[in-house]
């Protein structure tokens, strides 16, 4: 953190005396912690948004769902959050159409009072109807195995994507494995044994993974 000097420290205090009729004794400590709890939130916020930029879905995703856990969130800022992961969840990179759909479920009954609900009532019927028309794709007999298991993992159903790509020899493309790999499905390491599938991280890193802890 930047420390202020004495001189710097008293002018932002008088400034913040004028906007307020009564004088009262300034809690420096107390206003350095609430500056510091509100700014929490918005680093984590400003996190995600970097790692999404970075092609960092997944990773962002498991961000949002560390912060939806810490108690000092404000109601505001749990909705905002929860709205956040609601559409990387639903995005081309989430991988979690269900997943979504839940978190706006969740916005629409329990945080309907705040100013996230009537987005939230849009982004539900949109998440619906992308779940309804992935349904209808799986229930189609021209539909392949490899289509099956990509429309599996989009629904957010991934252990049953996971099961039928390896029953059929399915090599996934580039972004689901990167996104299994950021998930925690898939892991580097000596020990592990099975089919190897090299994958590209966004930031060019290349790496070889197999199924994580499954002997697979």
């Amino acid at each position: 953190m930047i420390r202020l000097s004495l001189a710097a420290a008293a002018s932002v205090l008088v400034l913040a005396a004028c906007a307020t009729a009564p004088e009262a004794p300034v809690d420096t400590a107390g206003s350095v912690s609430a500056a510091a709890e509100v700014s929490t939130f918005d680093l984590a916020m400003q996190t995600v948004e970097d790692l999404v930029a970075a092609g960092n879905t997944q990773t962002a995703v498991d961000r949002l769902t560390q912060l939806l856990g810490d108690p000092s969130l404000s109601r505001d800022e749990l909705a905002a959050a929860l709205y956040r992961r609601a559409e990387l969840r639903l995005s081309d990179m989430g991988f979690d159409t269900m997943g979504a759909i839940e978190d706006l479920e969740e916005l629409t009954t329990d945080f309907a009072d705040t100013e996230w609900n009537t987005a939230a009532v849009g982004l539900l019927e949109t998440a619906r109807g992308k779940a309804d028309s992935l349904h209808f794709q799986m229930e189609q007999p021209e539909t392949t195995r490899s289509a099956a298991f990509s429309v599996l993992m989009d629904l957010g159903m991934h252990e049953e994507a996971i099961d039928l790509m390896l029953a059929n020899d399915i090599t996934p493309d580039n972004d689901t494995l990167v996104a299994m790999y950021q998930i925690g499905y898939l892991c580097e390491g000596d020990d592990l044994t099975g089919r190897a599938y090299d994958l590209t991280e966004p930031d060019g890193t290349s790496r070889s993974v197999r199924f994580c802890d499954f002997g697979k």
